[in-house]
């Protein structure tokens, strides 16, 4: 539920007011009722980490970037890392069943 109400706000404030709160969350809401109607639980859970994952890689890449900026090597390393492997997670996540 908290993801939805995020996620409207979220809709509306990208497409600069053109799509409301209201509006979003009505194809928020649908879709997630095509995804869990038609789809195995387990492959909902995949989607989902592998979404948590992508999410993760592309904060890792922006500080990976800030620490290259400011010559960080330490900190390059780490965020470097946790890059690549939150990017191998959305590559080769798959579901455990």
């Amino acid at each position: 539920m908290a993801d939805t109400s995020g996620s409207g706000g979220l809709i509306e404030e990208l497409a600069k007011g053109r799509i409301t709160t209201r509006q979003a969350y009505v194809v928020l809401v649908a879709a997630g009722l095509v995804l869990t109607w038609t789809t195995n639980v387990f492959q909902i859970i995949s989607y989902a980490s592998r979404a948590f994952a992508l999410y993760y890689a592309l904060q890792s890449a922006i500080a990976t970037m800030g620490a290259l900026r400011d010559r960080d090597w330490p900190r390059l390393a780490i965020f470097g890392a946790a890059c690549v492997l939150a990017s191998l997670i959305v590559v080769f996540g798959r579901s455990i069943e």
